[in-house]
């Protein structure tokens, strides 16, 4: 075990290099360690002494929900892919032969949901600006390319993308004055969210490069954080060599009269568990910070009612604000992951049937979906048709926020593109799009 001088564990990361000898601990054979290892050179694969230690019950694995969280799963991929990727490692192929079959499967799996690489760039004149996405009026998401990467990969993630060592699907920036430049050209942002791969990846020196200028932007009310720093590598606010001074920057930004609200992910009640989290969470928490809580709804790992209830109300307890419950993305091992629509909203409502009201700041299950956030309001019946209610949170056209529409009930939907408008030709979002075409 690496101590620091404090007597505390230092960060270490597991990466595919260890993935064969991490495996044996879950009491895989040779043959499922093969197709893991396959599935491997397609989704990215990173983890850490914390999670390793604290997190996993390795007498439970494969099945502990947070082995599955971090692992691969030999049956994420289609078998046939798998199997050709098997076949290769075991005839020890060359690495290049090897990654031209792993790109190939990647290409197959929607790497770039939601317009990611097109409909979301922002640009100065004609001039795109890399490293950011400016989906929706108000909101500019900030991509630093010092934080592409984190604690530890989830093997749902719908960002798989940007940690697989291929260039032409990252999106990030370390131009902090163009940043700057494109948001005051802009008005009507009021909120940045920076994100990645893990922000808090980053040590403070670095964050402090991107904060620093916003708090100078008088337009900003907002400065949002996006990381799973608290469940995968608390020690981030509590004993590593930064965590003092991160806390003041922390601080700072409050003190300069913005908001800063730490989007914190947690998918499983056992990530917040430990002491070390109820410590970080405090401090975060006295730098002046909030912290919402998010996460998807994730078969195998947290598709039950009484997961969500029990998470919402412990970081509750912890002085944490219960944001979203999001449907897993429409990329990377979806159909693995995937709950149905209508078993989503039976789990968010069962969930949050059960919580007291200042738990109910809730929002889900949502659909971050290219016209914006489609939350599945219920099940219901109308003029003697079934149907979903649905409703935008947040959208390209903030017009059609709020507005409920209804969309033809399906028990095997997964996605927004699995449902059919009812009682209209075309859900709203696609009247407006035909609309700007004309």
């Amino acid at each position: 075990m690496i101590l620091n001088q404090a007597g505390t564990r230092r960060f270490r990361a597991y990466t595919s290099k260890h993935l064969d000898e991490l495996l044996q601990r879950a009491g895989l054979g040779d043959d499922e360690r093969l197709k893991v290892r396959a599935v491997a050179t397609v989704l990215p694969f990173r983890t850490n002494a914390y999670v390793v230690d604290e997190l996993i019950d390795w007498s439970a694995a494969p099945y502990d929900p947070m082995y599955r969280l971090v692992f691969p799963q030999a049956d994420m991929l289609p078998e046939t892919d798998v199997a050709r990727l098997a076949d290769l490692l075991k005839a020890e192929a060359p690495n290049a032969e090897v990654q031209a079959e792993a790109n190939r499967v990647r290409a197959q799996l929607n790497p770039h949901p939601a317009g990611q690489m097109d409909l979301n760039v922002p640009r100065i004149g004609d001039e795109p600006v890399p490293g950011l996405q400016h989906k929706y009026p108000e909101t500019v998401l900030i991509f630093p390319k010092q934080g592409q990467t984190c604690h530890a990969y989830c093997t749902y993630c719908f960002r798989w993308a940007q940690f697989v060592g291929d260039a032409d699907l990252k999106f990030a920036s370390d131009d902090i004055g163009q940043m700057v430049d494109y948001i005051q050209r802009h008005p009507e942002v009021t909120s940045v969210l920076i994100t990645g791969g893990d922000a808090m990846i980053m040590g403070e020196p670095v964050i402090r490069r991107y904060i620093e200028p916003l708090l100078a932007l008088e337009q900003l009310e907002s400065i949002r954080i996006g990381t799973k720093a608290l469940a995968y590598w608390p020690q981030r606010f509590t004993t590593d060599p930064d965590a003092d001074s991160t806390l003041e920057l922390f601080s700072q930004v409050v003190a300069a009269g913005k908001n800063l609200a730490f989007m914190a992910h947690f998918t499983h009640p056992r990530e917040l568990e430990s002491p070390l989290v109820e410590s970080a969470v405090r401090r975060i928490l006295d730098s002046g910070a909030t912290i919402r809580t998010q996460a998807p709804l994730i078969r195998s790992i947290n598709d039950d009612a009484g997961v969500w209830s029990s998470m919402w109300r412990r970081q509750h307890r912890m002085g944490m604000i219960p944001y979203y419950m999001f449907v897993e993305r429409d990329t990377g091992p979806q159909d693995y992951f995937a709950v149905p629509l209508a078993r989503a909203y039976e789990i968010f409502r069962d969930a949050y049937a059960s919580v007291s009201g200042l738990c109910r700041t809730v929002r889900g299950p949502s659909m971050s979906a290219t016209p914006g956030k489609v939350c599945v309001d219920g099940v219901t019946e109308v003029a003697g048709e079934r149907v979903f209610m649905l409703h935008l949170i947040q959208a390209r056209d903030p017009s059609l926020v709020g507005r409920p529409f209804f969309a033809k009930y399906d028990p095997a939907a997964v996605w927004l593109n699995d449902l059919r408008p009812a009682f209209a030709d075309r859900f709203p979002f696609e009247v407006r799009e035909s609309l700007q075409l004309a």
